[in-house]
């Protein structure tokens, strides 16, 4: 395999590693197949034959280096793919005797929707109910982010969220609720700025409990206080 550019590999590691996390790989480590491949490759090549079936001319000043932008834009956005799960949460799920729920509101999110290419964005909350095990906090938004940079669709993205705590720290149940707005209804096709997708998995007690399915969109109801 390849090395990814230096630029995603900082994200990589943005995404795995946290201040204070001791470890022995750094980010010249991280090894994929989305290296840069050089002003005449084939993504950049490819962009070029995309500006002029729209009717532009990729040799115009203003347009010279928007190959390249492309091609380290995607890589950006999809380092998701390279990040390795062990590294994320290294170590990060401890013993505790906590069978309450624990709730992260309000995670922001940036994605690809993989039928366009076109940006959706929002929030995601994610719940789960240990069951002798806890992971920690910053961890839960770097699993979001984790899944968030690949190109996406929400259901899937929000079915991987929940899936993921559910294998790592085996809980009585997890809960993954997604607000989304998507740019490919929202620029083209029916043009409805505003509009809102809300997908939800639930796993577990969420699933078979009412009470505790309530329970934790009750929590999505209420604000943080204020600062």
């Amino acid at each position: 395999m390849t090395t990814l550019p230096e630029h995603v590999r900082a994200l990589v590691e943005e995404i795995e590693t946290e201040i204070g996390e001791d470890g022995e790989s750094t980010a010249s480590d991280i090894a994929g197949t989305g290296a840069l491949s050089g002003p005449d490759g084939p993504v950049e090549e490819a962009v070029r034959q995309i500006l002029a079936e729209i009717g532009e001319d990729p040799s115009r000043p203003g347009l010279l280096g928007t190959p390249d932008r492309v091609h380290r834009m995607y890589a950006e956005l999809t380092a998701g793919y390279h990040v390795n799960p062990d590294r994320l949460l290294n170590g990060a799920v401890f013993s505790e005797p906590y069978s309450e729920m624990v709730v992260v509101k309000d995670i922001p999110f940036y994605s690809l929707c993989e039928h366009h290419l076109l940006p959706f964005f929002g929030n995601a909350s994610v719940a789960y109910i240990p069951r002798g095990r806890v992971v920690g906090l910053s961890k839960i938004p770097r699993i979001v982010e984790m899944y968030a940079r690949r190109l996406q669709i929400q259901e899937r993205l929000t079915k991987q969220v929940a899936e993921f705590l559910d294998e790592r720290l085996n809980p009585q149940g997890v809960g993954v609720v997604i607000e989304a707005t998507h740019l490919c209804a929202v620029m083209r096709g029916i043009r409805k700025p505003g509009t809102v997708m809300t997908t939800a998995a639930v796993l577990g007690l969420f699933r078979t409990r009412d009470r505790t399915r309530a329970e934790f969109y009750s929590h999505l109801e209420r604000r943080p206080p204020s600062q």
